[in-house]
């Protein structure tokens, strides 16, 4: 384990852990959270997603746990997050779309995820990047980072990323609205959502995804659409 400052972040790293996202729990539960730290590690043994989904976490990809002192919950987060990591892998000359709510494409394949949890006043915000490897998964395709640019070192990628949150994170909402709905996958087109097929629209001012279904429209909040 080694303590340092990056980027403005204090940065906890690992060579392997159980779980960034359960470290950063843990410095919670503690007491020893502090705002603007990172928990980074090269490989995880017991990564997990969503819906506690395993993450699988070898050498070579990017493991990391934000921990974030924040006032109170807002759906909106999640939209910025999601801009920040789609906007640190662009940098890299890589094109990717965001699937709602957290999930980072290129080509129609997930590069990326988010798991975002709260803690008592702060957020965890656990990401995990295929940088050199990516996962065989059942039900849909994956792709890594290394398939579309050269050279992608794993610090230059997290400093890159922890810039794009502090920019994202504190832009105004209807900069960020903007911002995912040129990125969103599926705009204005099909989806499937609790079994029913509707059209995607766009997110409001609160945050919530818009869809349409024949004349009636539907508000969503943190559940899964297919695509």
């Amino acid at each position: 384990m080694g303590y340092t400052n990056l980027a403005g972040y204090k940065l906890i790293s690992f060579d392997k852990i159980p779980s960034t996202q359960d470290h950063a729990h843990e410095l919670v539960v503690s007491g020893n959270a502090v705002d603007r730290t990172a928990v980074w590690a090269l490989a995880q043994s017991a990564g997990r997603g969503r819906h506690r989904r395993a993450w699988v976490s070898h050498h070579g990809n990017l493991y990391v746990s934000f921990i974030y002192k924040i006032p109170e919950r807002d759906p909106r987060l999640s939209y910025a997050i999601g801009v920040a990591v789609a906007e640190t892998i662009a940098s890299f000359g890589i094109h990717p779309t965001i699937k709602w709510p957290n999930d980072i494409l290129v080509d129609g394949k997930k590069i990326a995820g988010v798991l975002i949890e709260y803690a008592g006043p702060f957020v965890i915000v656990g990401i995990g990047i295929n940088v050199m490897s990516n996962p065989t998964v059942t039900g849909y395709k994956t792709t890594k980072m290394d398939v579309y640019a050269a050279d992608v070192p794993l610090r230059e990628l997290l400093t890159r990323l922890m810039r794009n949150m502090d920019k994202w994170m504190r832009a105004d909402f209807g900069r960020v609205r903007v911002r995912w709905t040129e990125l969103a996958a599926m705009l204005n087109k099909k989806v499937k959502y609790q079994g029913e097929i509707a059209e995607l629209i766009g997110i409001n001012d609160n945050g919530a995804l818009v869809l349409r279904h024949d004349t009636r429209y539907m508000l969503v909040y943190g559940d899964e659409i297919t695509v």
